[in-house]
């Protein structure tokens, strides 16, 4: 006689999708900004006590309007020396960058490691309905991958 199993009927198991990690998920939003009028004399200090190597320009009305660097400072260092001018009283609108590559909010994490595998750029503004809502670096990225799942690049 065969024997039957009273186990009964098997749950079916539900399937989790894994959720899109986009930057929006791990970018910075606490942010040292900065303005076109201040002194690159400040940047520099700034740079220095939040131990950072760039930040945002905002205008007063709150729209990005450029991106400062240590290089752009040292652009300017080099140049100083060259011409034997102090640079210290010039502000930042004259140094900044204002060609700005931004990345959107909603953007994968992949899609943001492209972009920054693609370009010598160390970090982007976050930007979300026209508006700066972060700032994404490389460092932030290589810590998502850090901290997914190897196997499924999930987030744990």
């Amino acid at each position: 006689m065969p024997v039957k199993s009273f186990q009964g009927e098997r749950a079916q198991k539900k399937r989790v999708t894994p959720r899109k990690l986009s930057v929006s998920d791990i970018m910075t939003t606490q942010l040292v900004l900065f303005t076109p009028e201040q002194t690159i004399h400040e940047v520099m200090k700034a740079f220095i006590k939040h131990r950072i190597s760039g930040g945002p320009v905002i205008n007063e009305k709150g729209k990005l309007v450029g991106v400062i660097s240590e290089a752009d400072c040292m652009k300017e260092i080099s140049d100083s020396r060259y011409f034997n001018m102090p640079i210290l009283d010039k502000t930042v609108g004259h140094f900044m960058t204002t060609k700005i590559d931004t990345i959107e909010s909603n953007t994968s994490v992949f899609d943001a490691a492209s972009k920054f595998s693609n370009s010598s750029r160390r970090r982007y503004p976050v930007i979300e309905k026209g508006r700066l809502v972060g700032q994404i670096s490389r460092k932030d990225i290589v810590i998502a991958a850090i901290n997914m799942k190897s196997q499924t690049w999930r987030v744990k």
